[in-house]
């Protein structure tokens, strides 16, 4: 896909929750376009909206209305097993919980979603080499969770997630259970992922120092998209 093409197309999205009798507009109205290649984090309080629009960009949640086109395909127009699809080849998840499995190796847990994803697990792509000495976690992968910090658990959970080569990294508060200083080296690796691979990335967050590190930044509030900011 041409770098200036759009890879995420969002144009009128709303999401309307129910809950007994109340009635929830999550998200009201919201356009938004994403260039391939793109790191762009979504930054809004609690309520906001920005969870809302993560996970139906990521096909965990249909819309009710509107248009999502995703690495050209209508997420819109798919029900549960187009949906399943589009999480097996073209999107792939790091969240604030590393949900790495505690019994297997980071090898076997980076192993496990290339079986997922239907891709060889044995042995690893040159691709997926370079991204392990990117992250520093090369010499971790005989490692279980255990037995490493919660920092190599996101990194692992990171390769994990770039193994299976997406055509767009979606990441959940990444930094959450993280240090200051754990935090900024994944801010850092994923600023570094985004310019030497040319690697799709969406973060959402609360904390607008997490947000700087993107190209782009957008503000949400009240289920609506109410400011779009470079960092300074």
């Amino acid at each position: 896909m041409n770098k200036s093409e759009p890879i995420i197309e969002v144009r009128n999205l709303r999401k309307t929750y129910k809950t007994g009798k109340v009635t929830v507009d999550a998200l009201r109205g919201v356009n938004l376009l994403v260039p391939a290649g793109e790191f762009l984090s979504i930054v809004g309080p609690s309520g906001s909206g920005k969870s809302t629009l993560f996970h139906i960009v990521g096909g965990l949640t249909p819309p009710s209305a509107g248009e999502v086109i995703v690495a050209g395909q209508d997420v819109s127009a798919v029900g549960d097993a187009g949906r399943t699809e589009l999480r097996r080849r073209k999107v792939s998840f790091v969240f604030q919980k590393f949900n790495l499995l505690p019994n297997l190796t980071a090898r076997d847990n980076i192993r496990t979603a290339l079986y997922i994803a239907g891709l060889p697990t044995a042995p690893f792509s040159d691709d997926t080499k370079s991204i392990l000495e990117l992250l520093g976690i090369a010499g971790r992968l005989d490692h279980k969770p255990s037995e490493m910090s919660g920092g190599e658990q996101q990194r692992v959970a990171i390769a994990r997630a770039l193994a299976t080569r997406p055509a767009i990294l979606l990441a959940d508060e990444p930094t959450g259970n993280l240090d200051t200083a754990n935090s900024l080296a994944v801010l850092t690796l994923l600023r570094d992922l985004n310019r030497r691979l040319g690697q799709t990335i969406l973060m959402i967050t609360h904390n607008t120092e997490a947000a700087e590190y993107a190209d782009r930044i957008v503000h949400m509030r009240d289920g609506r998209i109410v400011e779009t900011s470079t960092p300074d």
